[in-house]
């Protein structure tokens, strides 16, 4: 028997003591991770663990309760389901709490590569080494790396439920992460660089040290600009950044919950016609594609924006019975451990057809953002008010001049959705971060600061 049939076969003899009038859900997970780290051209750390479970969400007249066990015993499976039973007893009452109904989802093997389990641990600990000595070779002002490390997933996740839903599938992901520093004068700069694939022998040791050491090393001797308004540029991992921010405003719990500042807008212009913002769980050069979401309704391509124009927020089956829609297939699982919520698969601005030569051609003077601090605290889905932290370089004459430093960029999500002109080619994805996408955007109105 396969993982998968493994595992359905687990949720099944879960979902079969369901009684009457009851809902039954039982989701399980089987994931196998490897972490290495390498420093001092040794290995630093290396850890590999196994995780498994079945989370069980009971429904009944319109309560919901949910519990999880780590042991797939009978025993505990049955004891999980009667702790799920209990919770639900005392829980709220809420129309809103149901169980989606069966829907095939397609498969999506792409997701996985076969022979991902016999790579040796010898082979994963060899990339993270190459990657940190690839770094130091560099010498000069590359002082080293503060992190150089490999990481991959083997994951099995399954479903079955009382209204029929009934799937797994697996996924291999590969991850090799380097952050350079690199020092001037006695200041120092970082920066990262990155690759992921589906399989370790896809990585690209070479192209990710070259990454992180031309972003860390372009930032040396930057000095904090001088205040204007100015055209932005926007990194691809800046604009991931700025895109976590603007994904929770597009989600339907925000807006039933009152903290969006798109509520009440679908079918208004909300950005320039450069706008085309997407959600789709079924890309696979995204790092969370997967055939079906966490309560099994099939993935898919949600266009949020078009053209500019809002068209409409992310379900899973709650907000959806909410608002008497469909789901948009964006229910998310951190795990086993708990219910499903509600997020973006990947999240990402339709890519356009300028390279980066071309964009910046076009910006002519501009600022070009490489890294964005502050996210989080600086930036608000509410108010729509964006003030965060900034390094990167000034673009003249269509190529990168002096670098900068210490500066701050402010303005506000329509702002920025309005004064976006141009969207590179390129679209790279975060494998964190939630699965945002970025390319590079050049941007009109928004406000440089430093001295």
């Amino acid at each position: 028997m396969n993982p998968q049939d493994e595992l359905l076969a687990v949720l099944d003899r879960v979902v079969a003591q369901a009684e009457p009038g009851e809902g039954v859900e039982a989701f399980g997970v089987d994931e196998t991770e490897t972490n290495v780290r390498a420093w001092g051209g040794e290995v630093e750390s290396l850890s590999s663990a196994r995780t498994r479970g079945v989370g069980v969400r009971v429904l009944r007249d319109g309560r919901m309760g949910y519990a999880y066990t780590a042991v797939l015993e009978e025993s505990a499976l049955t004891q999980a389901l009667a702790d799920a039973r209990r919770n639900a007893a005392v829980a709220g009452p809420d129309d809103a709490n149901a169980l989606p109904e069966a829907r095939a989802a397609a498969p999506l093997p792409e997701v996985a590569v076969d022979g991902f389990e016999d790579v040796p641990a010898a082979r994963k600990v060899a990339l993270a080494l190459e990657l940190e000595a690839a770094v130091r070779a560099v010498g000069g002002e590359v002082k080293g790396v503060d992190t150089a490390a490999y990481a991959d997933a083997v994951t099995t996740a399954a479903i079955a439920s009382t209204t029929g839903v009934r799937q797994a599938y697996r996924r291999t992901d590969a991850t090799i992460f380097a952050e350079v520093l690199a020092e001037r004068d006695g200041a120092t700069t970082s920066a990262y660089g990155l690759d992921m694939r589906r399989h370790p022998d896809a990585l690209d040791v070479a192209a990710v040290a070259a990454e992180g050491v031309e972003r860390a090393t372009r930032l040396l001797g930057g000095r904090k600009p001088a205040s204007a308004k100015i055209a932005v540029v926007l990194d691809p991992f800046a604009t991931a950044s700025l895109l976590g921010v603007i994904a929770g405003a597009l989600t339907a719990e925000a807006v039933q919950k009152g903290r969006s500042l798109f509520a009440g807008r679908v079918g208004e212009r909300v950005g320039s016609e450069r706008v085309t913002l997407v959600d789709d769980g079924r890309l696979i050069a995204g790092p969370a594609a997967s055939p079906w979401d966490g309560e099994g309704v099939p993935s898919g391509r949600t266009a949020l924006i078009e053209g500019g124009v809002l068209r409409g927020f992310l379900h899973n089956t709650y907000t959806a019975c909410k608002d008497g829609v469909a789901s948009t297939g964006n229910a998310s699982r951190a795990g086993f451990m708990s219910p499903p919520g509600l997020a973006p698969t990947n999240l990402f601005l339709e890519p356009g057809e300028l390279s980066a030569e071309e964009l910046f051609a076009q910006a002519g003077t501009a600022f070009y953002c490489q890294q964005i601090m502050g996210v989080h605290s600086g930036a608000n889905a509410v108010s729509g008010d964006i003030s965060v932290g900034a390094a990167g370089l000034m673009i003249r004459d269509g190529a990168f001049a002096e670098p900068v430093r210490e500066a701050t960029i402010g303005g506000t999500i329509p702002g920025l959705l309005d004064g976006l002109v141009a969207v590179g080619r390129d679209l790279r994805f975060l494998p964190f971060g939630g699965g945002m996408g970025g390319a590079l955007l050049l941007i009109d109105g928004l406000t440089l600061a430093g001295s």
